[in-house]
């Protein structure tokens, strides 16, 4: 069994629902959870697949604890390591970066070796750009909160059922 990490901060209430919602879909595997805002760069040498909750903050930026942990990351070989990546954003009032951050942390850990998984269409979503968009599909699953709630949990069981075939 494949050791599964899903990464949030344990104070961030949207993302901590959405991670508990992903952790209770994936039947298959054990998910461990870990508070980002406490977690050390060698925690990623630790298991072979990792969930990453990302929000995008602002003007399409990483949030804090995201910029704080990437220093000690930024120095390791994930060579190996499969990484899924979801975030919250918010296509309606920021559609000029919506969900820029989870392209940037599959960039990021990318760069590293790590193989990214979760790839998600874009379709149903409008949004005038996103980092998370490359090549036409989205690098993880982008989660609209504010403009399309009801929504997520058919995405969420979705995604989940795509992330435990591409973990085996």
């Amino acid at each position: 069994m494949k050791k599964i990490a899903i990464v949030y901060s344990f104070n961030s209430t949207k993302s901590a629902k959405i991670a508990s919602k992903i952790a209770e879909n994936i039947k298959n595997h054990k998910v461990e959870e870990l508070n980002v805002e406490s977690c050390k760069g060698e925690e990623f040498l630790l298991y072979d697949t990792y969930i990453l909750s990302v929000p995008t903050w602002f003007d399409g930026e990483l949030p804090n604890y995201w910029d704080e942990i990437l220093p000690a990351l930024s120095t390791l070989s994930l060579k190996g390591k499969k990484i899924a990546v979801f975030g919250l954003g918010d296509q309606k009032n920021y559609p000029e970066n919506f969900c820029d951050a989870v392209g940037i942390l599959a960039d990021f850990f990318e760069n590293l070796g790590a193989t990214i998984i979760g790839y998600t269409s874009p379709e149903g979503y409008k949004f005038e750009s996103s980092k998370a968009l490359k090549n036409n599909v989205l690098r993880g699953l982008l989660l609209d909160q504010e403009n399309q709630s009801k929504l997520s949990d058919e995405r969420i069981l979705k995604w989940t059922r795509q992330l435990e075939n591409e973990i085996n």
